[in-house]
């Protein structure tokens, strides 16, 4: 599996420290809350809302990634939840979860409107879902993420699969990554915060 292969080794390939778009939504994530966070790979974000009070179930379709999550939670002395999973074929929870934090998760086009009803059907109503995605003109950089157009992530597509949402913020922005070996430099992103009704 090339995700288990990118993980392999002591690196953490994307850093240990948070998204920093999701290190801005903290005063939106109170201590206790529920939180999904969908292909978590290492667990850099899911240990830092652990870190933070939160009940964190990470999943990924990663072994290696989720084991190095749950070394990297208990050197903080935290715990997380994880599941190894395929989020296409996973039976996702319903309305359990307070906030859901799709960060870099990249879709195929196929099967992108379906697994995102999934995340709004995770949501309690009231919970908030944070989603960071690289956008088509990421192309052009060379900070990481797929070079694939299918994988990548535009504002109307997103209006339009969380349309069932109140939108509290969409934007397309040019931001400066520094996570880890594979996510550094100029990046062009589209950031998104919905609360379920």
């Amino acid at each position: 599996m090339v995700w288990d292969e990118r993980f392999m080794g002591e690196e953490y390939v994307y850093g240990t420290e948070p998204n920093v778009f999701l290190t801005e939504q903290a005063p939106h994530l109170v201590s206790g809350a529920r939180v999904l966070v969908p292909g978590d790979g290492e667990g850099r974000n899911g240990v830092w809302l652990a870190g933070r009070g939160m009940r964190v179930l990470s999943v990924d379709g990663s072994t290696v990634g989720l084991a190095k999550a749950r070394n990297l939670a208990a050197s903080r002395g935290l715990v997380i939840e994880t599941e190894v999973a395929d989020l296409g074929s996973w039976e996702w929870p319903v309305g359990k979860a307070d906030a859901v934090a799709s960060l870099f998760l990249h879709l195929p086009t196929a099967v992108r409107p379906q697994i995102h009803a999934k995340m709004i059907g995770a949501l309690r109503p009231g919970g908030l879902l944070i989603l960071e995605a690289f956008r088509p003109a990421q192309l052009a950089y060379a900070s990481g993420g797929p070079k694939d157009l299918d994988l990548l992530y535009a504002a109307d597509q997103l209006r339009s699969d969380f349309q069932a949402m109140d939108m509290l913020l969409l934007e397309e922005v040019l931001t400066e990554l520094d996570e880890g070996a594979l996510h550094r430099g100029p990046a062009a992103t589209v950031r998104m915060v919905a609360r379920k009704p």
